[in-house]
């Protein structure tokens, strides 16, 4: 049984679930929506996200990468699905608005972005006292500051916010940690701390130049734009630096605001060594943004101050050959493109001001114990960004959740570490294969804006899908999962629904089994010849009867079993067992047998009643 335990897949999550970082029940609720079960959909998700719409656009979605479907086409739309749902179906009047018992400990969360949010979210829903503090004047963090309005409308991260407030979580806004009130402080006022700050602080190249009068960072201009429609020091022929979806971001904001020139600069020599997605890359080209790869920044130059152009150097490596970032360039290689802006959006880095306290790693994030998040000696924890466990809101919620979970444990006494496996993303131990006769239908693709029009404003210009798409996606999944014995047998299938596993896990607990369940087997093998991993489950049912049958001093311990013993009890008799001549034998040896049976006869034991009747 132990062995079994160990290595069966029947409870196993299935790729996308495993990859989720917030671990979304993707099978279930794609399912759900190829039946037209939309309502259904939208609640099964929230059993898990408590932002929808907003994750169905921004996401970059790893479950998808991990999708089955991936190794015969393109992997499932699971983020437009999501979205389609949560934007058609998700009625705010059927949110989860339940509260676990009010508890009197009263939690600070410093930083309203997706982290903080979501450990918001976990521990007001458990009863506790919750505040956010944020120096911004509008909650969301990097979802609303970080993130373009034609990506992620403002009304949608107002609108899944609202529920934090609805449970009783407190804001306050427009504080900032350091000015407003020190982090000492707040230890004093509060019984835990979680710091979910973000990284809101742009990095630039140190090269020549750098110091000149219209070179910006990403996350400032980023910001400008979110909160103010425009940012200070943008000229009209714009160069962005960088590979990643930032850039990609801010190359397109930038086509936005009058429609002016944009060139982006990477060092990454194709779309495959590119951070951005394709899909980014595309849309972005589509926009008119002209892309060069495989350039990195050699110097910026400048006329009076101002930056006039920049030269740029030929990449030959980004990556060595452990896979590690190295790059290296041709010196001699190298060409000067005129413009006015350099945008640097190479990376973020943390704000530490006012957390000068908390220790920090090498790479300028808090350190924090990796399991609990906990900063050793003080009652803070550390989630998103700030931690440097995540890079993106999917993964920051999840960290978000991680460090509320701990809050909880240790305001009530309990073991932070127990039972903290798979609170990230992971690698499931499922093994499938893609069934011979699955179908090659084609990925459903979201509606979009045509670029001209969408170039000319910042409302949204990914439409999504429609829902007879949504139906032709949700039929595409492979439902992956293994479970081939239970779908097989009738007797598994009513004992353990899920997989024999839970089944034999109950059984080593102690936990007493109705004997019909061992003796409901009727040994035919078919669950070791559709096990992948050939377990002789029959064999567990076996012992399990003799076993069941020691314990019962050598009976079965089936009542309708009765019958058996007494038919052993005749059928061992004298009186039920008979002996029978054989057949007659020719003259000749009739009477040798005769004489033969004759001096057999002598020591023998007389014959029953029953035997006599059948000689005569």
């Amino acid at each position: 049984m132990q062995e079994l335990i160990d290595g069966c897949m029947g409870d196993a999550a299935p790729y996308c679930q495993a990859a989720c970082p917030m671990h979304t029940d993707v099978r279930g609720y794609v399912n759900l929506i190829a039946a037209g079960k939309f309502e259904e959909a939208i609640a099964l998700i929230r059993e898990k996200l408590f932002l929808p719409a907003t994750l169905g656009r921004i996401c970059p979605h790893p479950c998808e990468v991990s999708c089955k479907r991936g190794e015969i086409g393109a992997p499932m739309s699971i983020a437009a699905l999501k979205r389609f749902v949560a934007d058609n179906y998700d009625d705010p009047a059927r949110w989860d608005r339940s509260i676990g018992g009010e508890r009197s400990e009263h939690v600070a969360i410093i930083g309203s972005g997706p982290a903080g949010a979501q450990a918001a979210y976990d521990l007001r829903r458990g009863g506790y006292r919750v505040t956010i503090i944020d120096r911004l004047g509008v909650v969301g963090g990097m979802l609303r500051v970080g993130i373009p309005a034609y990506r992620l409308p403002r009304d949608i991260i107002d609108l899944e916010y609202s529920l934090l407030k609805e449970l009783g979580v407190e804001f306050r806004m427009n504080t900032t940690v350091g000015k407003d009130v020190t982090l000492e402080e707040l230890e004093r006022e509060y019984d835990a701390i979680i710091v979910a700050i973000g990284a809101h602080a742009g990095v630039k190249l140190p090269v020549p130049g750098s110091d000149a009068e219209g070179v910006l960072d990403a996350v400032k201009l980023l910001r400008d734009v979110s909160l103010h429609g425009k940012t200070e020091g943008l000229g009209h022929k714009s160069v962005v630096i960088g590979g990643g979806c930032v850039a990609i971001d801010v190359a397109r904001s930038i086509r936005r605001l009058d429609r002016r020139q944009v060139d982006l600069v990477c060092i990454e020599r194709d779309d495959e060594e590119m951070m951005a997605h394709e899909w980014e890359v595309t849309e972005a080209a589509e926009e008119g943004v002209s892309i060069s790869q495989g350039w990195g920044v050699a110097s910026i130059e400048s006329d009076g101050g101002r930056v006039s152009g920049i030269t740029l150097k030929r990449c030959t490596q980004v990556f060595d050959a452990d896979g590690k970032f190295a790059p290296e360039y041709d010196e001699s290689d190298r060409r000067t493109i005129e413009a006015d802006t350099v945008v640097f959006a190479i990376g973020q880095k943390i704000d530490a001001d006012g957390f000068e306290s908390l220790p920090r790693g090498p790479r300028g994030h808090f350190t924090a114990d990796p399991v609990t998040l906990r900063v050793e000696g003080r009652p803070i924890f550390v989630a998103g960004d700030a931690s440097g466990y995540s890079g993106v809101a999917i993964e920051a919620m999840a960290e978000g959740r991680k460090a509320a979970r701990s809050v909880d444990r240790w305001l009530n006494g309990r073991d932070l570490y127990v039972d903290r496996e798979h609170e990230r993303g992971y690698t499931t131990k499922l093994e499938t294969e893609v069934p011979e006769d699955a179908v090659r239908a084609p990925r459903a693709e979201t509606r979009q804006r045509p670029a001209g029009e969408r170039i000319g404003d910042f409302e949204e210009f990914d439409l999504g899908l429609e829902e007879a798409q949504a139906l032709a996606e949700g039929a595409r999944c492979l439902s992956c999962e293994c479970r081939k014995c239970v779908k097989e047998c009738l007797m598994l299938q009513q004992y353990a629904p899920t997989c024999p596993k839970h089944l034999f896990e109950k059984i080593l607990a102690g936990e007493e089994i109705d004997p019909i369940v061992p003796y409901s087997c009727n040994m035919c093998s078919m669950c070791t010849v559709l096990c992948p991993k050939n377990y002789r489950i029959q064999d567990a049912f076996v012992e399990m009867r003799a076993d069941l049958v020691k314990a019962n001093k050598g009976k079965s311990p089936m009542k309708g079993h009765s019958v058996i013993y007494l038919h052993q009890k005749f059928g061992f008799s004298k009186l039920f067992n008979v002996t029978a001549p054989a057949r007659s034998a020719p003259d000749d040896e009739r009477a040798g047998s005769k004489r033969a049976s004759q001096s057999d006869d002598a020591g023998a034991p007389p014959k029953t009643r029953v035997a006599e009747k059948i000689d005569e």
